[in-house]
């Protein structure tokens, strides 16, 4: 899918000129290009139409969560209908370890996730891995980090068709190996619940909840919902659920290499008896 730029405003003044050479200097191969201008003369909507032009993904990257959330605010509203993400730290408070020699006294880890954030932070992940062309990530420079290995990220997410044959209780542990929990009463993000034949997913990213209709072992029937009062809102044919977590994972390919890896200075025989 192409970028679509979506503005009530075009170009005016000196922002055509700049949209051309910085469009122009990129398509040539020049990496690095430098757009001057002071507060309010429109920056983020020149930098919009040159991702609109360029047509390919996108990483903006901000000093602090404060302009990130700015930006990602204003480039979610000229490129509705594509994926533009936020991507920043969850931690809304992070203590690390420490300790005090003169008063010989331990400062134990404290830290506070923001559950938004990380919904946010899952949502970038899946859309970045989905292969989809038409994104723009909004970050702080936590995106230097890594997020995990890509093919255990794919290794894990669940994929269902209509018409697949597959009973409905490999769904419920490809599921769990996703880091899903099953929740009957409290049904929010990456969680499921079981009724009969029908399995609800709660994507663990966005506000997406799906409906799975077994007829003996075949997915007859795939909706998205509305996860508060169940009212089925489209019918699909086709549906991924990507893991609740990029870092970690839960099947036996994962946690065989993760237990059999090599230790420094030390036989690794033990582990590799444990998954052989």
């Amino acid at each position: 899918m192409d970028f679509k730029l979506v503005s009530e405003y075009s170009p005016t003044g000196d922002q055509p000129e700049a949209i051309g050479q910085l469009v122009s200097a990129l398509r040539d191969g020049c990496r690095h290009n430098t757009l001057l201008g002071v507060t309010g003369s429109g920056k983020t909507f020149t930098m919009a139409n040159v991702i609109a032009a360029l047509n390919k993904p996108t990483l903006i990257m901000s000093h602090n969560k404060t302009l990130a959330a700015q930006l990602y605010g204003e480039f979610k509203n000229f490129f509705p209908e594509n994926a533009v993400e936020y991507f920043v730290s969850y931690y809304d408070y992070y203590q690390p370890e420490a300790y005090l020699p003169t008063t010989d006294t331990f400062i134990e880890k404290d830290l506070s996730i923001n559950e938004g954030i990380e919904k946010m932070r899952l949502s970038a992940t899946s859309s970045l891995l989905s292969g989809r062309n038409d994104i723009v990530v909004v970050s702080s420079v936590s995106c230097i980090y890594g997020i995990g290995n890509p093919e255990d990220f794919h290794a894990t997410s669940v994929e269902l068709k209509v018409g697949d044959v597959i009973s409905r209780n490999k769904l419920l542990y490809a599921l769990v190996d996703a880091l899903y929990t099953r929740s009957e009463n409290d049904f929010r993000p990456a969680t499921f619940r079981v009724n009969g034949d029908t399995v609800d997913i709660f994507a663990a990213y966005g506000e997406k909840c799906y409906r799975v209709v077994f007829f003996d072992n075949e997915i007859e029937m795939i909706s998205l919902i509305d996860p508060v009062t169940g009212q089925r809102l489209e019918s699909l044919e086709r549906v991924i659920v990507y893991p609740a977590n990029p870092i970690w994972g839960n099947n036996a390919s994962f946690l065989s290499r993760s237990v059999s890896r090599p230790r420094p200075g030390g036989s690794n025989s033990a582990s590799n008896t444990i998954w052989r």
